[in-house]
């Protein structure tokens, strides 16, 4: 675009290059990553963008491989997509519609559900019932345009597709049983990576934050200096359940099957909701199942029907998940090397 909105006035694009470098850094702190992916030191308060650039030396843009002018270009559609995240920081997701298709068979399926922040909906069903479907349905924002032909609606319209390819307008975190990081960083430079890149203000308190809440859900404690390549499947989870949570702006979380990974899943989910988010989870386990507010039941491609956690099911939670800690006792019996020698009481 050739006109920026920046602090509520209307300028021409070309216009940042001449304010106060310190100006531009008080709104935007991202631009010092900007310089350093160069490999350059970010200019001072009282130099403008214009004149660093202009001088720097020929032998500087050779290392560099960009001219004067692309270099330009460049800074200004980084400027340009840091305030766009700024702007698209601010909205608030209301209301999540899911509207029926039809299921393998064609058959239509009578669905018309709204969700709200702070709900957990949970997705039941045997394998091949088409849980993942609905969850991939979910992410893409289907419009009738996916084998189902539901549709997804974002506070009552029609989300524009535009926002399928949006890191602006990204709706949807998606956490899965399988996950692995290319980036061979530590974890709290990681974490810190994310919340530079969310524009948060204090980024220190926000990793620490994140970090500690990690360590919480995860079944094993892990360092900062900890690479990520090197997280258990447990402590991977329990890291991007923290930071979805705490730091992603993403306010729908799609969870495909996390009983058996190794991190204390109903403090994640509770930790979930407590920053309103909209959780939509499939599983298999009944202390999961029973948490959420209702169950899809699926079969054959299609929501069969829906059912709605009552209030024997809340009371009878309970006593699974003293049965469920119980279990888990036994197995750490069996981590630690020790002996399950004695009657066990049902």
């Amino acid at each position: 675009m050739e006109a920026i909105r920046f602090n509520n006035n209307i300028i021409r694009r070309e216009e940042i290059l001449n304010m106060d470098t310190g100006s531009l850094r008080q709104r935007l702190p991202a631009i010092n990553d900007f310089f350093s992916s160069f490999g350059l030191t970010a200019p001072e308060d009282g130099t403008t963008i214009s004149h660093f650039l202009l001088e720097l030396d020929a032998e500087i843009l050779n290392d560099i491989g960009m001219e004067r002018e692309a270099i330009n270009e460049v800074f200004l559609d980084f400027i340009e997509g840091m305030l766009e995240i700024q702007k698209t920081s601010g909205f608030k997701l209301v209301e999540l519609t899911i509207i029926g298709g039809r299921n393998k068979d064609g058959k239509s399926e009578e669905l018309n559900l709204e969700l709200r922040p702070s709900q957990i909906i949970c997705l039941v069903g045997h394998t091949g019932s088409g849980k993942s479907r609905l969850l991939a349905d979910i992410e893409w924002m289907a419009r009738g345009d996916t084998p189902t032909g539901r549709r997804i609606l974002i506070n009552g319209d029609i989300p524009p597709s535009s926002w399928r390819h949006s890191h602006e307008h990204r709706l949807v975190a998606q956490l899965t049983q399988n996950m692995n990081f290319v980036m061979d960083v530590a974890v709290d430079e990681f974490v810190r990576l994310h919340a530079e890149s969310r524009l948060v203000q204090n980024v220190e308190a926000k990793t620490n934050q994140i970090l500690l809440k990690a360590n919480d859900l995860a079944g094993e404690p892990f360092a900062p200096d900890t690479p990520v390549t090197s997280l258990s499947g447990g402590q991977s989870r329990a890291l991007m359940i923290a930071d979805i949570a705490l730091l992603s702006a993403s306010p729908i979380v799609l969870i495909d099957e996390i009983e058996n990974a190794g991190i204390d899943r109903k403090r994640a989910l509770e930790l979930l909701i407590d920053e309103e988010k909209i959780v939509l989870i499939a599983t298999h386990d009944p202390i999961l199942a029973l948490m959420g507010e209702k169950r899809l039941i699926l079969r054959n491609g299609g929501v069969h029907k829906i059912i709605n956690t009552t209030p024997v099911e809340r009371r009878n939670l309970s006593k699974i998940e003293e049965l469920d800690k119980n279990f888990l006792g036994l197995r750490n019996r069996i981590r630690n090397g020790e002996l399950i020698d004695f009657e066990i009481g049902l």
